[in-house]
């Protein structure tokens, strides 16, 4: 088999790995009019396409990939902080999932891309395009630092939600009440991130240095065993507090 030169409707594609975003993956490529093979197992025998994607572990994707090979006519992977090494192309979205998700999911997102070649590279940005989503390159040198950002823009927001549902709930809050409660604010503060940057928009008492308050809070924190969080968080914070924020534009007159 060839490379496609396009992504054309009747593009057969493979998904290996039947995980969250194997299945949600396989959906969307439906619904743009491709014709797709799975979700497959990585254990079940994968049939011969222009494209198959792994959406397996990272630290499956050498093996299955091995396995693929043969069938592949261009062979990529989703994942975002593995190289390509054992692929052509890697397309890892920007999102999280739970599987469960309908086609529409991909719609607006960014997708980070890489080839090896610059034909494996424009397979990647069509499939993302293909999916709805906003391709962006990622070089592999640099892959370390994008997926770190991933993580810290999803999983350690979860740990930091997570605390605060806990510190909530110590202050007699239930937590379906706490998250609900806490929910507009994150919203808020997200939007506004997204619209400034962190040093023009935090609030609270380390950028209003109101150490007395903070204080109190770390010992409400330390109560629960967070106190390392705590500190931590507040360090970062204290250097965002001191960071000028960017100079906005005088009105014309």
């Amino acid at each position: 088999m060839q490379t496609p030169s396009s992504l054309a409707p009747g593009t057969t594609i493979a998904i290996v790995g039947a995980g969250r975003l194997g299945r949600v993956l396989a959906r969307a490529l439906r619904a743009a009019r491709f014709d797709v093979f799975g979700p497959f197992g990585r254990a079940e025998q994968i049939p011969d396409a222009d494209i198959v994607v792994l959406c397996v572990p990272d630290a499956a994707i050498a093996e299955t990939a091995l396995a693929a090979r043969p069938h592949a006519g261009v062979l990529g992977h989703v994942s975002g902080a593995t190289p390509l090494d054992d692929v052509d192309f890697s397309l890892h979205p920007l999102q999280t999932f739970t599987g469960a998700e309908s086609a529409e999911v991909f719609h607006g997102i960014g997708a980070a891309v890489a080839g090896r070649t610059s034909a494996a590279r424009e397979v990647a940005e069509q499939l993302a395009i293909a999916l709805g989503a906003r391709p962006f390159p990622v070089d592999d040198a640099y892959r370390a630092s994008y997926h770190a950002a991933a993580s810290f823009a999803s999983n350690f927001l979860l740990t930091v939600l997570d605390s605060a549902e806990r510190l909530a709930s110590a202050a007699g809050v239930p937590g379906d009440d706490a998250r609900a409660l806490l929910a507009p604010l994150v919203r808020r503060t997200v939007e506004n991130w997204e619209a400034s940057g962190a040093p023009a928009v935090l609030t609270g008492p380390i950028a209003r240095g109101d150490e007395a308050t903070v204080a109190r809070q770390r010992a409400a924190a330390a109560e629960l065993e967070l106190s390392d969080l705590f500190d931590a968080l507040a360090a970062v914070t204290r250097t965002i507090a001191a960071r000028p924020a960017p100079a906005t534009e005088e009105p014309s007159t």
